[in-house]
């Protein structure tokens, strides 16, 4: 039996991955605790999710643990053994915000987790495929310092940087800069997935992620600016801008496209490697830009408030290089720009 284990299965990404690999493998083994709620509240819950995945997919398994815990972990591990072959690590604690509230969880959620992961998988299936989402903030505030440009509703890098033409490569460093409390413990997770490559032969692969997004995302203030903003735009609630002048760009990326780009590495493994991953220049964003898109899907005005406190660590401008991957996956590529990814996410919002 072939056999896909994915972490934060109720999640988005770790959604997106079950419904992608249940028709490429025999069995997908879902692992989430729901924590999301404890982060941001009931209404972020990601159990509809859950229940939709069980009754969609008869070869879907789900099992509620705690990926801090070893011992929550190991029979799991136990059971399906070498028959894991591919173990798709999205379970997070995502905001930066958060993370400064409870330093101890989100440490232990973000890089024991990841610890605990890596291990099982060492040890009862070797041979398997990890793959691990990280994040952008692994380069903490360093983007900000880049030669940024204020154009009407945006911030834009100078048309003379090598980032103007496809954006930020994995080459930027991560040291010596402001991370978050939140990008600290995704970077210790980001190098222990590297060092299980590099030292133990494990077949890793980390992708950086820009802004994560799709239509079955449980957006929340602190997390998931899209679909929060979806919500807000649908159901004409108060929305904040957090600093900037509502110009911060992010690059977008659709869950699938983001699986997609999982699928392929799956394919064709390395071990210890590296790739950024986001909308690049075929979907991004300013906040603005985003404000004016959804109240174009949605016809309603959005009724938003602007705060001159801009979030600690934030990015002003980030548009990941995805030319890295693309030339050692040049089969991959984009399926859904922005447009399509906010439309499908207006329905979605719209049916729950």
């Amino acid at each position: 039996m072939k056999i896909a284990l994915v972490t934060g299965s109720s999640g988005l990404v770790g959604g997106e991955s079950v419904e992608f690999m249940s028709i490429k493998f025999d069995l997908v083994i879902g692992i989430d605790n729901d924590m999301r709620s404890y982060f941001f509240g009931n209404e972020s819950s990601t159990n509809w999710n859950k229940h939709r995945l069980e009754e969609k997919y008869d070869n879907f398994k789900s099992y509620s643990a705690d990926i801090r815990s070893v011992e929550t972990l190991k029979p799991i591990f136990e059971e399906y053994g070498k028959e894991i072959s591919l173990v798709i690590h999205t379970a997070a604690q995502p905001s930066h915000d958060w993370a400064a509230r409870e330093p101890l969880t989100d440490f232990g959620v973000n890089a024991t987790g990841t610890l605990n992961m890596l291990e099982m998988t060492r040890i009862y299936c070797p041979d398997a495929v990890f793959i691990f989402t990280s994040t952008n903030k692994v380069y903490g505030d360093t983007p900000n310092f880049l030669p940024l440009i204020e154009l009407d509703k945006r911030w834009e890098i100078d048309t003379n940087h090598p980032y103007f033409v496809n954006g930020i490569d994995e080459l930027m460093s991560i040291d010596q800069t402001k991370h978050s409390v939140f990008g600290a413990s995704k970077v210790a997770a980001d190098v222990m997935v590297q060092e299980y490559g590099n030292y133990f032969g494990i077949k890793t692969g980390v992708f950086r992620g820009g802004c994560l997004t799709g239509p079955n995302h449980s957006g929340a203030q602190l997390h998931g600016f899209l679909s929060y903003l979806m919500k807000c735009a649908i159901h004409k609630d108060p929305y904040t801008i957090f600093g900037y002048k509502g110009k911060q760009v992010r690059d977008n990326i659709h869950s699938y496209d983001l699986v997609n780009m999982f699928w392929h590495f799956y394919q064709n493994p390395r071990s210890g490697e590296v790739y950024n991953a986001g909308g690049g220049r075929h979907a991004n964003c300013s906040m603005l830009e985003a404000i004016d898109l959804c109240q174009e899907i949605t016809g309603n005005k959005i009724n938003y408030s602007y705060s001159e406190t801009n979030r600690i660590g934030d990015h002003i401008w980030y548009i990941s290089d995805l030319s890295k991957f693309k030339g050692d996956y040049p089969n991959w590529d984009w399926k859904y720009d922005l447009k399509e990814t906010l439309t499908e996410m207006f329905i979605s919002i719209k049916m729950r």
